[in-house]
């Protein structure tokens, strides 16, 4: 299961009542790591004028596991985008990285989310993410 749902929260799901802030607080308390993670790197782009700013550290087994399920899931990844007023890009378990949004046609974002960039950020202890 990716998130730990209140029933407060499931019941207001069945009456289609829900709220982008009470998805992003059900995100934040279940997977905390992505949350941090996503905060500090829209952080770090707006205090700069970089293009991007990414995650190099390679994180344990359950904070990876929990970037995959941020990540791979098109409405948590969509509020965090919205939240945070960022573009996320995703290579594997641990390369995330947070663009402006509209930066998807800029050469930094289409070469972060290029193959090249996807081939060349492999690394054999990393095969299991």
């Amino acid at each position: 299961m990716s998130l730990d749902v209140s029933p407060t929260l499931l019941a207001r799901a069945e009456r289609n009542e829900i709220a982008d802030a009470e998805f992003v607080a059900t995100v934040r308390e279940s997977l905390p790591y992505a949350y941090r993670l996503v905060d500090r790197l829209s952080g770090e782009l707006a205090s700069g004028e970089a293009e991007f700013a990414d995650n190099t550290v390679t994180p344990s087994d359950s904070e990876r596991a929990q970037l995959l399920r941020a990540l791979a899931s098109d409405a948590i990844r969509g509020v965090l985008e919205r939240h945070f007023a960022v573009r996320l890009a995703f290579q594997n378990c641990h390369r995330v990285a947070v663009f402006r949004p509209g930066a998807e046609q800029s050469p930094a974002y289409r070469e972060f989310t290029s193959i090249r960039a996807q081939l060349l950020n492999q690394s054999p202890e990393l095969r299991s993410c």
